[in-house]
Parts: C-alpha cells; structure tokens; sequence
C-alpha cells in the first residue's frame, strides 16, 4: 500500500460531518490492521460514530499521531467528483485529500511500513483516527480524553495545524504550530417594540439598532499583542525577506502590509490580535411589522492572555449598552512551548528531511483543531503541515472549498517524516 492509495481509499468513504459514519473509516483500518498485526481499540460513543486508536511496539516513551476521519460537506461546483478519489497527473482528488484524511493516509502508512520492517521501537506509537473533529470533537478525541484517556496518553502528539510551507526570497520556510487561538464566539442582541410598518415611529427598530451597533464594531481597532513565539517567527521573515525586522506594536501593520506573501501576511496578522467577524444576522418576521427583536453571531478569536472577561469589555466599548451580550461558545487558547526537547526534534527532523538549508519557524493557529483537548489535558501536541518543496500552493484555497487536492510527492514527503519522527524519538 502507498500513501495516495491509501487517501484515495479513504476519500471514498463518504464520512461528511454531518451525520459523520466515520465508522465507515474504522472499518476499512480494521482490515489494514488485522492484516498487518497491529493492535487496535474502538471507541464508539454513538452508533456510527467511531474512532480507532492502534499501536506498534511497547515501552514507556509514546508519541501519538492524531488526525480526523471526518470531512466537511462538498458542496456544488467541483470539476471532478469529490468523493472520487481519483489519481492523476500525481495528484490526489477528493474532499479530505487536504483536511485532514491525507495527513491520516501518510500516517497510516507510517504504521504499516514500520509494521512491515519490523523496525525496533524504544517505546509505542499510537495512532488515532478519531471522529467529530468538524463539529467540535464530542464523539471523538474530546469523548476519548472524557472516557479512556490512557488509550492516547502520550509524551507528545503530531496532529493537522501547522501552516504549509513557503518559499521567501529563495529559502524555503517550514512551520510548526504551538498553540492555538481560543474561540468566543457570541450572541449580539438588540431589542426594540413592535408596531405596523407603515407608521413606524410608533415602535423601535430593533434591526436599525444591531445595524448601528455592528457598524461601529466594524471598526474595531484591536489591541496587538506579540506573544514571544509569534514576534521570533515574524523577526525570521522578515530577515528572510530582506526587511526591517525590528518590530513593534506601532510598525507591524505596515511590515506587514508590504509582506510580499499577502496570504501568509493576513495569517500573521491574526496571531497578533484578538479578531472579530460578525458572521451571522437575523431579525424581524414580516415586511410589514417593525421588529422588535435582532441578533447577530459574532466568531471571535482570542490570543493566550485573553480570557472572556476582555472580549465583553470590549465589545461592550463599541456596540454601547443598549446590546446584550452573551458569550456562547468559549474556549480557551492552548499553546505547547517551543523551549522543550519534543520541538526541537521536530526542527531536526523537518530538517533531515526537507534538507539542512531550509528554516523551521514555530506560530500559533487563529483557527482550532483537536489539539486543544490534548493540550488541556496535559499533552503537548504540535500541528505540521508539510508538503514537499514545490508543491502548488493555490491548493489551499481548496480546503473547505471546491476542488480539493493533494499531490503524491507531498504524501510521500509526510510520510518520510513521520517515519524519521517516529524513529527519532522511540528507536533510541
């Protein structure tokens, strides 16, 4: 089995969150691993939704390499079939083939081949491809950390997160996420009273107040904050990239203005502040009654050292008084110190890979994935997202979106690297 094989089988698997069937994924592994030998458990806290936890050697180190089975819907406008799986040209197609069912497919051949070699592990590698990581992980790592912690206990985890790498004035850029930005997301609401529509000084407009009040927190000038990890990454890039690399609170935002990576610069700029989207409005019921209620959902992003006590206190600075505020979905930010041994082996393998002349750069996520439960519980875990050297980055446009892919020789590079991981850490 190669890895693009094994991504193009697991394409196929329709696992879309929602309803999930992730034990559809489970199924197909069971085959691979009873037929290589490998131990597994499954944990299946609802039917159909299920993960599988497998491991290879024994001994007291253990790495955990964690990934989701499940997939966001496909949606309409694809120019080939999403659930294809098709291998062409040296691309994989297919929703999944970038979030996150390729970093499985590179992983799953990691086990396989050290299986197959029967090369000698100081220590377990535990591989876990969990459900529900789309929908929040309440059946899949957050339910396993709940219910059996000790089936994915380990000394560090490898999982999805890490930004793709980027070539800057010649010199190729890898990364590795450290933490992640927390999630506040809340309900705005504006209250009003009704009347007939065609008198409508009668009432209060409830939609005109939420419009002013979103109008002003269109406006939001967020305090910058530069965490250390994040002001080392940005200094290295901008040396990189031939700039001025003595940054500061008043001079970011132009560097990164003119950051000749405009993708990546937005990226950046997200890690140095506390973001706010107002995503979602609804309000009113008829065209002829003034409405008398209107909410807003607003998806809010927040840095280590932001808890949700700042976030009110700054909304309430920009949408007055008169809007209620509720936090509805708070999570904290998670981080994992690049100062420790496990990142530094990393650094070392990306570079025994990717070569000595490339630079290893730690950053922090302004989006979320399943590492946040490990790291609450005690689990430093770190997010890699490494393709080889001249893969096509207008890729990454298609995750979540249309026409999403991989190519072979980023499988392949992946899975050279978790196997050097594995071997670094749990062979010695």
């Amino acid at each position: 089995m190669t890895p693009e094989r094994i991504l193009s089988d697991l394409i196929r698997l329709k696992t879309v969150n929602p309803p999930g069937n992730e034990i559809e994924v489970v199924k197909y592994l069971k085959v691979l691993f009873d037929a290589a030998g490998i131990p597994y458990d499954i944990v299946e806290p609802e039917r159909d939704r299920a993960s599988i936890i497998a491991r290879l050697g024994s001994g007291t180190k253990r790495l955990l390499f964690l990934s989701h089975s499940d997939v966001v819907p496909a949606g309409e406008g694809w120019d080939f079939d999403p659930f294809g799986g098709e291998i062409s040209n040296g691309i994989v197609y297919g929703r999944g083939a970038l979030d996150c069912k390729g970093l499985m497919a590179a992983q799953i051949y990691t086990l396989l081949r050290l299986a197959r070699e029967s090369r000698p592990l100081n220590g377990t590698l535990i591989l876990a491809a969990t459900a529900d990581e789309e929908k929040g992980g309440r059946f899949g790592v957050k339910y396993i950390l709940e219910h059996c912690p000790e089936k994915i206990r380990a000394d560090f985890a490898i999982n999805e997160g890490g930004e793709e790498p980027v070539c800057l004035n010649g010199r190729m850029i890898y990364f590795i996420q450290v933490g992640e930005k927390g999630t506040a997301w809340s309900k705005l609401r504006a209250e009003g009273k009704s009347c007939h529509g065609s008198i409508p000084t009668l009432g209060e407009n409830a939609i005109t107040k939420m419009a002013a009040a979103l109008h002003a927190l269109a406006g939001y000038e967020p305090e910058i904050r530069l965490i250390p990890e994040v002001e080392y990454l940005l200094r290295e890039l901008l040396r990189v990239t031939c700039r001025e690399h003595n940054i500061s609170k008043d001079n970011l935002d132009n560097l990164l203005d003119e950051f000749p990576e405009q993708s990546l610069a937005e990226t950046l700029r997200a890690m140095t502040r506390m973001t706010v989207s107002p995503n979602v409005i609804q309000g009113g019921s008829k065209t002829n009654i003034v409405p008398d209620y209107c909410s807003a959902d607003v998806d809010i992003r927040i840095l280590p050292g932001q808890d949700e006590l700042y976030v009110l206190s700054e909304l309430r600075r920009y949408v007055g008084e008169d809007i209620r505020i509720e936090v509805k979905n708070y999570v904290a930010p998670t981080f994992s110190t690049s100062q420790s041994e496990h990142y530094r082996l990393l650094e070392e393998t990306t570079r025994e890979i990717a070569g000595e002349d490339i630079l290893c750069l730690p950053h922090i996520s302004p989006g979320a994935t399943d590492s946040r439960f490990l790291r609450s519980a005690g689990i430093p875990s770190y997010g890699v997202g490494h393709m080889a050297r001249d893969f096509d980055r207008s890729v990454m446009t298609t995750i979540h979106g249309r026409n999403e892919r991989i190519d072979v020789a980023s499988l392949h590079f992946q899975s050279e690297f978790l196997i050097a991981l594995a071997e670094n850490f749990l062979a010695q």
